[in-house]
Formats: structure tokens, sequence, C-alpha cells
């Protein structure tokens, strides 16, 4: 805030970036509140109407602040003299749709075009800003505490091998007494699980039947809320049968595993009079939604938030003193290089939301894996040593900040066509002894989503060294070779997604 006021002083306009549309509206109050003004929000939530008038007075210069989205970094300011990016390691600020660009970095690059100064803000910010700042480019300012006389939480680590919930639970009987004893305390709890829906599966007892999606290569989730399975690829729904398709038989489908939904019914088993919320992007759809949250917690109408990454960031609650995450290794599936890091950033900015006015915070970590050296850097604090080694890491597999990837993604409704496609660009691939060993390639192969919205996907990932130019590398193969309109062929470099 001290940032954007020196600029507003000068009469310069001001950008800030949020990671969610969801936090705009909390944080129009908080400025509001701050300065007197409304600053200008943008964001796709907005009105045709609401966005002519927010676009006409960028443009005029008299909008000194705008608030948004990423998107929000083409508009035609006219005198801007600050770019803000609140929460600045999000993978959000990702466009994976359509053009591909990280706003953290087209903000950088609109800074230095425009000569202004850019703000990353983060409590853990990512490898690759880390590594700008080694290097010397970046400037590192680190606040010395909390807000205030808010103390950090203290970060319990659950084993769940040792102390299992008990069976067709998943809180585990050490959280549970915690979550008792605080809301004796009239205080309030907050239990984290990244997965919506109420169940991840479906499947036949009788014969193994698995609902899976008929446009992508992915499992259909239970909403039990609205009584439907549903794709959160491609967005197909269809009504949870009362008989499985495959062998007929009535009353045996189970849902396979926790989502939000089935954690909040397990609380509300436990805790019959406790009032509780379920937070996720299908119950907060908007800022006007967000906004009510809000308000209801700050009017203590909700006692347990029970909710996705949707409630780690940007929120403050000084009566929230309890935070629980159900499953700890559920970002560290798969082989995202950057999983380790996202798991711990995710964790650390979940248990930020305890303890933040002056009642102290506790936060419980329930995993399989309370070895792993992320469950052991969150419990101890030592977040310099986390990253020390996975920067070591990084730097051994010559991967990002000290090498670069690039997915070349190609689909088609016609699988023989992708797939030929694939190969044709597999064999134009160029010689690596004519780039002297600076750039690999991998695959084809078929994408870990091999179906998306109806088109069978192929990938190909090409592993570069960091002096390399990949774009012009790329554009030139790619530019050699031809292909069918029925083929569609996708280069994303940087990705963040290797699905």
């Amino acid at each position: 805030f001290e940032a954007v006021a020196a600029a507003i002083r000068e009469n310069r306009q001001c950008l800030v970036l949020l990671p969610e549309i969801a936090l705009t509206e909390p944080f129009l109050k908080r400025f509001a509140a701050r300065f007197g003004v409304q600053p200008v929000a943008w964001h796709s939530g907005l009105r045709q109407s609401q966005r002519r008038r927010a676009w006409r007075g960028i443009a005029s210069g008299q909008a000194l602040v705008t608030v948004g989205a990423r998107s929000a970094l083409f508009l035609p300011y006219v005198n801007l003299g600050l770019i803000v990016i609140d929460e600045a390691h999000e993978t959000s600020f990702k466009q994976e749709e359509g053009v591909h660009y990280h706003a953290r970095d087209v903000a950088v690059m609109r800074g230095k075009f425009e000569g202004i100064p850019v703000i990353l803000a983060s409590a853990t910010p990512a490898i690759e800003t880390r590594q700008q700042v080694a290097l010397g480019r970046y400037a590192e300012v680190k606040l010395p505490g909390r807000w205030g006389a808010a103390e950090m939480p203290s970060i319990t680590a659950i084993d769940l091998i040792a102390e299992p919930p008990t069976r067709g639970r998943w809180i585990a009987p050490r959280l549970l007494t915690a979550m008792t004893e605080t809301l004796e305390r009239r205080e309030q709890v907050l239990l984290f699980l990244n997965r919506r829906g109420y169940a991840p599966l479906t499947l036949c007892r009788t014969c193994g039947h698995r609902f899976q999606c008929p446009n992508c290569t992915a499992w259909m989730v239970e909403h039990r809320l609205v009584r439907r399975l549903a794709c959160h690829h491609c967005g197909h729904t269809e009504p949870v049968p009362k008989v499985c398709p495959e062998c007929q038989n009535e009353d045996t489908l189970a849902a396979v595993g926790p989502g939000v939904e089935r954690i909040a019914d397990e609380v509300t088993a436990l805790f019959p009079d406790a009032k509780i919320a379920v937070v996720t992007s299908d119950t907060m759809w908007s800022p006007a939604k967000a906004a009510e949250f809000v308000a209801r917690m700050e009017a203590h109408d909700i006692d347990i938030v029970v909710g996705t990454q949707l409630v780690t960031k940007g929120y403050h609650f000084p009566n929230l003193t309890l935070v629980g995450v159900i499953d700890a290794d559920l970002g560290l599936d798969g082989g995202d290089l950057r999983a380790s890091e996202r798991t711990f950033q995710q964790i650390m900015q979940v248990a930020g939301r305890a303890g933040r006015g002056a009642k102290p915070g506790h936060v419980y970590i329930q995993t399989h894996s309370p070895g792993a050296s992320v469950m052991q850097a969150l419990v101890s604090g030592d977040a310099e040593a986390f990253y020390a080694a996975e920067t070591e890491h990084r730097r051994e597999a010559g991967a990002p900040p000290f090498g670069r990837f690039a997915g070349i993604v190609v689909s088609s409704e016609d699988q023989a066509a992708a797939l030929e496609t694939a190969r044709l660009i597999g064999r134009a691939a160029p010689n690596p002894d004519a780039l002297n060993g600076a750039m690999e390639v991998y695959g084809p192969a078929p994408a870990p989503l091999a179906m998306l919205r109806g088109r069978h996907r192929y990938r190909l990932l090409v592993h570069a060294k960091r002096g390399l130019d990949v774009q012009d590398v790329i554009r030139d193969w790619l530019g050699g070779v031809e292909w069918p309109a029925k083929v569609r062929v996708v280069v994303d470099v940087d990705p963040y997604s290797f699905v």
C-alpha cells in the first residue's frame, strides 16, 4: 500500500494484479478503507457496461488505481507508474488457453518498457524469482514479520500411518481434538483439501466399472450437492445413476476418496451444532459471493470453513486460529518438476490464514510422508534450506531457471492424423549436433491427458540450455512442417502444466 500511495501522490496510475477474481472485492474494501478511494476493477466477471466505464477511466488517466486479473496488463494506461503482482508465485498467472503467457513476465517487461518499478509480492517466491535476485537483476525487500502483533502459527505433522483416522473418516483424532478445543473457545477453523466435489472417483463395487468422461481421459467427479457427475476438464456433466451402466446392478456405486463436500459431511456429523461453509469455485464463483463469505466470517456466522485453494490466499480473519490440511500429499502426485515447491507454497499460504490477530494460530498437516523434505521444511519453518535443496536439484537437472522446457501438443479429433503429425514433427526436429547439444527433444508420446474435449493429444517435450533462443529454433523447426487443417499444434514455452 505504501508504494501505491507514493505513486498516487505523484498522480501516476497503478496496477495491482490478483491471482483470483474472488479476491477482488475484499481487496477493494481494504483499499477504500485505507485511501478513501475506490479503485477500478477489471476481470471477466464484469458486465459490458462496467468494462466500458473502466476502459474509459483508464484510457483518460482518471482511474489512478486498477485492480484485476492478468488481462488488466493489456489495458491502455496513459501514465502508468507502478505494477504490483500480489502472490506473484501463483500458477494462475500463467495463461494456458489461447495465447500462452505468464503475467509475471509480461509485467516485468512492461515495467522495463515504461521505466517503472514492478513489485512481485509473495511470502513464498518462486525459485525462478529467487534466482533473479541471486543474479542481482531483482532487488529483494524482506518484511521483518507479520502485520501487527501476530506471530507465525505452530505447524505440526500428523503421520496418517501411525495415527490413522477412524475407518470411513478422513480427519485424524489429533486434528479432531484440536477442532473441538478451538470451537469451545469460540474460534474458527479452516479445513483445506484442494479437491472439488464429493469424491474424485465413482465405481461399481460389483463389476469395477469406473465413470469416465466421454470427452476426456479423466474420471468423473461426483458433486453430491447438485447430484451430478462432472468432468473438471471439459465441463461435461450427467446425473448420478442409480444403476451401474455396465452390470445393471442397483445400489452398488461407491464414492472413492474425499473431496471438500465429503469432508463437510463428516464435519457436519461430528459437529452438528457448528455453522459450516464449503468454499470452492463451485460455491464462490463471483466477487459478490466472495464478499458475502467474508462478511459471514467477520460476523462469526461461520465456525468451520472447508475449502480448496480459493481460501488459501488474501483473506484476513483474526478469529481463525486453527488450520487442518486433510491431505498434504495430494499435490506431490504426478511428474511435475515444481510439485514439491507448489506443495510448500500452498501449505504455507493456507497455514498463513491461522493466527492473524492477537490469538495464536495452530496448523496440523495430515500426511503419509512426514519424512519428505517438503513436510520437514514446513514443520521446521526452514524455508531457506528447502529452497536451497530444491534449487540445487533444478540446477543438476538443467531444469528452470537453469534450463528451459517447451511443450508441443498435437491434437485432433482424428487420432491417426494427430499421431502422424506428431511423428512428422518429431522426425523434423533439429539435429542436436547442429545446436552443439543445446537442445534435446523427447517424444512424441501420448499426453498424460491423452484426450481432452474430444481431441486426441500427443506431446513432444523440448529441453534446452538457458542460452538458446528456444522460440526462434521452434519457429524455424515447425515452419518447415505442414499438417492438415484438422490437426492443431500448440507450443507452450516455459510450461507450468505438463498434462
